[in-house]
């Protein structure tokens, strides 16, 4: 294909020409990235299969107040925009969150600041983490905020336990996540109280903003971390 020059066409069409040029360069470069129902198949593809070691007395009470710092979150609006946030131990603004954020503001509340752990991790290996969001590098605003990032940050730790529906498996402070359907992907802090003999998760998806409800079976599970630095 023979590919014109521009200054050789008339003013109108060499600007169409050049849009056209732009148009195709875009959509090529949106095709390459990959997508969030491809991240997930990859995770659960390569997800650790291996028992997950018993939990010590010791890590048993730190999970267990995390899962209480997890309860005693107060109501905030749910909020994704992008914020900037002060670092290390930066928080969304006072009010506002996502789901994500019952997590990291749980385990500050412990004293783990997880903003400054998942932005090290990707200092250090940007390329293990997901490319969802055409970044070229680490960005402590945000990182810490999203699903896939703290899946990756729980794996690389060897954080993860084996999926099951096995009630008994889940621990007061365990981190969840879920495929809630067409990539989307959500997380929640399993609770030290229970319902039907399933435990009770801390989550927010919502206006209603975080809230303690029987849904640890509700979507396929795609993560269960016990994070115990």
């Amino acid at each position: 294909m023979t590919v014109p020059n521009p200054r050789k066409l008339k003013p109108l069409a060499a600007l169409m020409w050049v849009t056209c040029a732009l148009c195709v360069l875009v959509s090529s470069a949106a095709l390459a990235l990959p997508t969030r129902a491809g991240f997930i198949a990859d995770w659960l593809r390569s997800y650790p299969s291996r028992e997950a070691p018993k939990a010590t007395p010791q890590q048993r009470t730190f999970l267990t107040r995390l899962a209480r710092a997890a309860k005693a979150e107060p109501q905030v609006r749910y909020d994704p925009s992008y914020t900037k946030l002060a670092y290390p131990n930066g928080d969304a603004p006072a009010g506002h969150g996502v789901c994500t954020d019952v997590v990291v503001r749980a385990y500050k509340a412990v004293g783990v600041d997880l903003q400054a752990l998942v932005h090290e991790d990707m200092e250090a290996k940007f390329s293990a983490y997901p490319n969802l969001w055409s970044r070229t590098g680490p960005d402590a605003n945000i990182d810490h905020r999203r699903v896939p990032n703290l899946l990756v940050f729980f794996g690389r730790r060897g954080a993860l336990v084996p999926l099951t529906k096995d009630p008994a498996d889940f621990l007061p402070g365990d981190v969840v996540a879920w495929d809630l359907g067409g990539g989307l992907t959500h997380v929640g802090v399993v609770s030290d109280e229970s319902s039907g003999g399933r435990p009770l998760v801390i989550h927010h998806m919502s206006e209603l903003g975080p809230t303690h409800e029987d849904v640890l079976f509700s979507w396929p599970l795609i993560g269960h971390a016990r994070f115990v630095p």
